[in-house]
């Protein structure tokens, strides 16, 4: 749906706004990365386990473990521990996750007013931060062992912050300005 609305709508409206010579010069989305520390649990597996399926469900992928790359006694983290998850979504899968996120799972987020516009970075990545997971519609509240935080990156080929601001309220993400 998502990358339907993409061609018919987006391409167009973009190309009239910003002047590209061609379609194929316009920006898109080419990967969404959903990620979840895991430094607060790092002893327990079962907690880690739970945590790992319930990142696959919502995504509808299963997630990778971050490693640590050297040791660091202050947060008592040996070299190979396991710190996060994190999937990486291309394609159909993508568009599926996002259309979810912009449709439902960001409506149902209490006290919401839309995204700061100040999460977009100047390489034009929107940067999303979720404090609990049980905001998607995967997860009735009786079945939660462990609520978790986690952070979506939304990666564009855009060349101006502008230009992926434009992208996304096109996309229809709820984008506040900014005063």
């Amino acid at each position: 749906m998502l990358q339907e609305k993409y061609k018919k709508e987006v391409i167009p409206k973009m190309i009239e706004r910003f002047e590209y010579k061609n379609k194929l010069a316009v920006p898109k989305i080419e990967k969404t990365i959903v990620n979840v520390g895991i430094g607060s649990i790092l002893g327990d597996e079962k907690a880690r386990e739970t945590i790992s399926k319930d990142l696959a469900l919502i995504t509808g992928q299963k997630p990778i473990p971050c490693l640590a790359k050297k040791a660091i006694a202050g947060f008592k983290t040996r070299k190979g521990m396991v710190l996060g998850l994190k999937v990486t979504l291309r394609g159909k899968r993508m568009f599926d996750f996002l259309s979810r996120l912009i449709n439902i799972t960001l409506p149902r987020t209490r006290d919401f007013q839309g995204l700061p516009s100040k999460s977009i970075d100047q390489g034009g990545n929107l940067s999303i931060g979720i404090k609990e997971h049980i905001i998607f519609p995967e997860f009735s509240q009786e079945e939660i062992k462990k609520v978790f935080g986690l952070e979506i990156t939304i990666v564009t080929n855009a060349k101006k912050r502008e230009e992926a601001l434009e992208l996304f309220k096109l996309f229809g993400f709820p984008i506040k300005e900014d005063k």
